[in-house]
């Protein structure tokens, strides 16, 4: 049988899943500028034939991807605070009414380096990075 939550559990539900909400759209925000700084960077070098316009490229999506793992990581996070307070975590910790304790998931899937290099986030800035070195290199 489900859980029957309070109306302050809901609410505080509701408040955790604005944030996941937030950060899901940061994480977003973070891929299109990426792309438009990237596309808007090798427009100069197709217009100026300069190299180093493709490889400036680089940076920015590096930057990008950094960025994109960080509002991942908070998302996740986010989550597993949502997950104990609902009661579906294998490792419950403890959660008060209205708080959002996210610094109690740390490491594994809550670290840093576990997102930047999770499948998704390293095949997408990955292979940019990889395209924009083929064009540098080979074009």
């Amino acid at each position: 049988m489900a859980k029957k939550f309070t109306d302050q559990e809901i609410k505080h539900l509701e408040m955790i899943q604005g944030v996941i909400d937030r950060m899901g759209s940061n994480s977003f925000q973070m891929k299109s500028w990426m792309l438009v700084v990237a596309t808007a960077l090798l427009g100069s070098f197709a217009n100026t034939g300069n190299r180093n316009f493709v490889l400036l490229a680089v940076f920015p999506t590096v930057i990008f991807w950094f960025l994109d793992s960080y509002f991942l990581q908070q998302e996740r996070k986010f989550r597993g605070v949502y997950d104990d307070v609902i009661g579906n975590s294998k490792d419950p910790k403890p959660v008060a009414p209205f708080t959002m304790p996210i610094g109690q998931y740390t490491g594994g899937k809550y670290s840093l380096w576990d997102v930047f290099t999770s499948m998704t986030i390293f095949t997408l800035y990955g292979s940019i990075i990889l395209i924009l070195l083929v064009i540098y290199f080979f074009l």
